[in-house]
């Protein structure tokens, strides 16, 4: 036990968050934390990043928390400074990143009264965080930041706010460090796997002819241990496996028993084993609609095993018959003890005749693409990106669009951690920040953010952040000159009115970069791709590649909305279905 010490809420604030672990902070001075910047200034062993802009110090700390596992940590003033993290912390709860966000408030008694700066923070981000909490008394401060970092680190991980009244902050009382006691509020207790539900699903796995691992996010957010005894079990059964968008690199990408991903833009193989196969083995995925297409056409002849901490996601989507509300390691861990304990052996003859049928949908090669001499296609710009980072241990960051469906295809991911996008809320100007994160926290790795040009325009302030700290953040444009899924989409289910999809003005990238005091590069010529790759790998600051890739080109396999996720689109050969708009 330590001594309590008196000291001011803004002092407890950079104590509290070097106890409970935090190295980095990301975030934007304003009037209602300045007396946190004063106690930041008087101290050397927490480090501060100023990004550019709130939404950017979000996603900075999404990308640090995904790639290290550890909770990222964003500072922000009130009013206008906390409502622009309300998108980065939407994303972080709909992707289950882990996150403290500390907000400044206006003083207590000027609280309702329309205030300068004032907003209804906590009514603001009860919705998009996972916890939040108003500070009203000095005495609590301690406690209710060391819950924060415990709400969004357990369970199922996820933001939490704390908004704290700048009187707080100048108020003085005694700090427990450590030994302060906290609320380990039920809702994010972890359960332990239940034996007789993890005995049910193995002597199930044991049965089944045409089974599948469907892996998502949560055996990521379990550790690298977790991911380690999930390639031990897919091995030990011989079973194909399948990672949702948000699961890539849970299980290595160049396994001959890994698929690819399934949902909308996912690999036939894996697709049509979501659909055929007899057992599903759901493994910290949650069944979102991008990849169960038409609910009532979802895996019709399946039972379904459902791995999930969060106890409140299974059942929710899709009904299961061996519900297990635990950690996804824990569960793999039992279900690897109990296959040996049981001796228990894959239905050989049967697996063989799956594996032969996978094949065949294999061959089909659903991801392939024709490179010609006039344009780069953007597929290939990432398989000679992939293939000049091949003996690298690389993180990759993406926005959202084409170009994110395409490093999901294209891209191999060997481990967990090295691959961060926006899966649920779908956030454009995601990539870049998120990449600033990353290279803040694997300083001598490589970090690429694969981008759009309508993407990256949203957060391109953040140039100034990764040049005032010399990170050395790659930043790769797939430019096609239009918002890609939208044309995309308008060409197939709106007769090809581009309504607003193109984007006209766009700066010169590379004179912008210059501008900021990077490296700029642009490719147009297929011949010289590889070696602008080279140029822009080997630099050793912070480099913007432009590509100009072909501005006609379309994502596929493609599920259209509304359809089953056995009915793809594998090219543009094949007519798109006709489907109610309201549901495209």
């Amino acid at each position: 036990m330590t001594e309590p010490r008196e000291m001011t809420g803004a002092e407890m604030v950079i104590h509290s968050l070097r106890d409970c672990g935090t190295e980095v902070v990301f975030g934007y001075p304003g009037g209602a934390v300045l007396p946190i910047y004063d106690a930041l200034f008087k101290q050397n062993k927490l480090r501060h990043i100023l990004v550019r802009h709130e939404q950017g110090a979000g996603h900075a700390a999404e990308g640090y928390a995904r790639s290290t596992g550890k909770v990222g940590v964003l500072l922000v003033t009130s009013g206008p400074g906390a409502t622009n993290t309300v998108t980065a912390l939407t994303d972080a709860l709909m992707d289950s990143i882990p996150l403290v966000c500390i907000t400044g408030q206006v003083p207590t008694h000027l609280i309702g009264t329309d205030a300068f700066q004032e907003a209804d923070v906590t009514g603001i981000t009860r919705s998009c965080t996972k916890h939040n909490y108003l500070v009203q008394d000095i005495n609590d401060l301690d406690r209710i930041l060391h819950e924060a970092f415990y709400v969004a680190a357990t369970g199922r991980p996820g933001p939490v706010l704390v908004d704290i009244p700048k009187d707080i902050l100048n108020a003085t009382g005694l700090y427990r460090g450590k030994d302060v006691p906290i609320r380990k509020l039920t809702a994010v207790v972890v359960k332990k796997p239940e034996a007789k539900m993890v005995e049910r699903a193995v002597e199930l796995m044991a049965r089944a002819k045409r089974p599948i691992f469907y892996v998502g996010g949560g055996v990521v957010n379990a550790g690298e241990a977790a991911c380690e005894a999930l390639a031990k079990l897919a091995h030990m059964t011989g079973f194909p496996v399948t990672t949702t968008l948000m699961g890539l690199g849970a299980f290595p990408g160049n396994d001959r028993q890994f698929l690819g991903m399934p949902g909308m833009h996912g690999s036939l193989e894996a697709n049509m084993c979501m659909s055929q196969c007899d057992v599903m083995i759901a493994l910290g995925a949650r069944f979102d609609d991008r990849v169960t297409g038409r609910l009532d056409a979802f895996s019709p002849n399946s039972k379904k095993i459902h791995v999930d901490v969060d106890a409140s996601s299974i059942h929710k989507i899709v009904k299961v018959e061996v519900p297990i509300a635990a950690d996804a390691g824990e569960a793999i861990e039992m279900m690897i003890a109990l296959w040996r304990k049981k001796k228990l052996t894959a239905q050989k003859d049967a697996l063989a005749k799956w594996w032969k049928q996978i094949e065949g949908w294999r061959s089909k090669n659903s991801f392939g693409y024709h490179q010609e001499k006039r344009h780069i296609k953007p597929q290939h710009a990432l398989r000679r990106l992939n293939a000049a980072l091949a003996k690298k241990d690389f993180y990759i960051t993406t926005d959202v669009g084409q170009h994110q469906m395409w490093a999901a295809q294209h891209i191999l991911y060997d481990k967990p951690n090295r691959w961060m996008t926006s899966g649920g809320l779908g956030t454009m100007g995601y990539g870049f920040p998120a990449a600033i994160g990353v290279q803040i926290a694997h300083p001598n790795k490589p970090v690429v953010c694969v981008t759009g040009e309508a993407s990256f325009m949203m957060c391109l302030q953040e140039l100034s952040t990764a040049v005032q700290y010399r990170l050395p953040v790659k930043i790769m444009i797939l430019n096609n000159q239009y918002m890609g899924m939208v044309r995309q989409w308008q060409e197939m289910f709106y007769s090809s009115r581009y309504s607003e999809s193109y984007m006209d003005a766009l700066p010169d990238f590379v004179a912008m970069a210059e501008a900021f005091g990077l490296k700029g590069i642009r490719c147009k010529d297929p011949a010289k791709l590889d070696a602008a790759l080279r140029e822009m790998l080997d630099h050793k600051g912070p480099v913007l590649f432009d590509c100009w890739v072909d501005p006609n080109e379309n994502v596929y396999p493609m599920i259209p909305a509304g359809a089953a996720h056995h009915e793809l689109v594998l090219g543009p050969e094949e007519p798109s279905r006709v489907l109610d708009t309201n549901q495209v």
